[in-house]
């Protein structure tokens, strides 16, 4: 008597097997390969820093300062895309991937179009190497920071915590300076109002993110009908918004004269509020249900303020890079402190390759470990975060980008709970245990942030002081 024909379960159960293994081995090459393609990427800045310096006595001293700064430019983005789209991932409004790119290339816009007004103070407002100019004290103390800041937050990167790059290389610069030129050199005048910004910064950010929160509260998300309130404010919210930001840059950046700034901005307001319009009803036809056309509607919104937070990124940060290049090249060339074209392009383009490479981790923790997100909430955080970066920028003061974007989201935060305590007050009584299980800002992660930030300036400073006495 034959056996009955069989399937291969076992053969399957095996090739099943095979295919998982290969898969997980993909999954754990990812982190190296991402590490590859930047080595590469610092190999050809440094290749063509050399190919084009030639036989440049301070050839070295240059293609270190480029190749680093390279690295810098990285890290920047690695670390500080949590900033920009850490809220619009949590709040499911775009997908990681494609935010990643958008984000990319604005910030790459902002560094090229707005990076140089922060440049100034940060390249001669730490330390003072003397009034002829940067000399090689400043290079040197310009590669020493470099190393060292790209050394702290990369470090940081890894350990998920999102510390600030201005912190980063503002200490790393104190601790170069120092040990090349002495106490002396410091420009305190300048570094109190730098460490005045960081103070304040977070703070507006904050108290700007809760007050767009009450107001879409009060103009919509408590009104008879949102999605009707919706459709009429939120075109004019956006249409403000990029009117002003079309405007400053025209004027700040583009240094346009104010008639033409205003006339941009207002031509640039009217055109956004009629494509919002269009979007913002389009949405609502789309959806049945009230609730999933309420969280559609804010999902444009949300999206373009993540991309004005990554331009308003990439205008600030890139200083952080531009400033150290710019005296780095001065001082090997025993010249005036001067921006090269192409130093906010290579800036912009190393924080967006960043950003692409290593910011995923970071962009999850900022998005949905501090406090859950919906889409009103991340327009909110991400709104208030460009406004306060982008007039930071204009006043030519370098902020901290991850300050005030994760100041934006605790604002966020504590305004629910106020206005739940609010609400609650006619109930009964909740036990302490309850009280704290219903705390929608996570304290744990706001001690570990701010313990970051505290720590951030001496770390730096320390490790750029021991750089300089061993290198140089």
């Amino acid at each position: 008597m034959s056996r009955p024909l069989r399937d291969y379960p076992i053969l399957d159960k095996d090739l099943g097997r095979i295919s998982n293994a290969e898969h997980a081995s993909v999954q754990s090459l990812r982190p190296v390969i991402r590490f590859g393609i930047a080595l590469i990427l610092v190999a050809l800045v440094a290749l063509a820093a050399i190919g084009g310096l030639g036989h440049h006595p301070s050839v070295g001293l240059i293609v270190a300062g480029l190749a680093v700064g390279t690295y810098l430019a990285l890290s920047i983005g690695g670390n500080d895309v949590a900033n920009s789209l850490g809220p619009a991932v949590g709040a499911g409004a775009i997908g990681l991937t494609t935010g990643l790119l958008l984000v990319g290339m604005m910030q790459v816009a902002g560094a090229v179009l707005a990076g140089g007004g922060v440049t100034g103070r940060l390249a001669d407002g730490i330390v003072m190497p003397g009034a002829g100019g940067p000399g090689p004290d400043g290079a040197r103390i310009m590669v020493a920071a470099l190393f060292a800041a790209a050394t702290w937050i990369s470090l940081a990167t890894w350990a998920e915590a999102p510390v600030s790059t201005t912190h980063s290389i503002v200490g790393a610069i104190l601790g170069a300076g120092v040990v090349t030129l002495g106490w002396q050199a410091v420009n305190w005048h300048s570094l109190a109002a730098i460490t005045a910004g960081w103070v304040i910064s977070p703070l507006v950010s904050g108290m700007l993110a809760a007050g767009l929160m009450a107001l879409l509260h009060v103009l919509i998300r408590d009104r008879d009908d949102p999605l009707l309130a919706a459709r009429r404010w939120l075109p004019w919210m956006i249409a403000l918004t990029v009117g002003l930001f079309v405007g400053n840059i025209l004027n700040a950046a583009l240094a346009q004269p104010p008639a033409v700034a205003a006339t941009a901005g207002l031509t640039a307001a009217a055109a956004a509020w009629v494509q919002a319009r269009i979007a913002v009803t389009r949405q609502i036809r789309r959806k049945s249900r009230p609730r999933a056309a309420m969280k559609a509607v804010f999902r444009l919104p949300l999206v373009g303020a993540a991309l004005l937070m990554g331009f308003a990124h990439g205008a600030n940060d890139a200083a952080n890079v531009i400033a150290p290049l710019s005296t780095i090249f001065a001082g090997a060339q025993t010249g005036a402190l001067r921006i090269e074209g192409w130093m906010p392009l290579l800036a912009g383009l190393g924080i967006a390759a960043g950003a692409i490479l290593f910011g995923r981790r970071l962009v999850h923790m900022v998005g949905s470990k501090i406090t859950r997100l919906n889409s009103a909430r991340a327009f909110c955080v991400l709104m208030a975060t460009a406004l306060t970066v982008i007039g930071a920028s204009v006043a030519a003061l370098p902020v901290s980008t991850t300050h005030v974007a994760v100041g934006g989201v605790f604002g966020v935060g504590f305004y629910r709970e106020w206005r739940d305590r609010r609400r609650a007050k006619s109930a009964a009584a909740l036990p302490v245990e309850e009280k704290a299980r219903r705390q929608l800002v996570r304290r744990s992660h706001v001690r570990t942030i701010f313990g970051a930030w505290l720590v951030t300036v001496p770390a730096a400073a320390l490790l750029s002081a021991a750089l300089t006495a061993l290198i140089f």
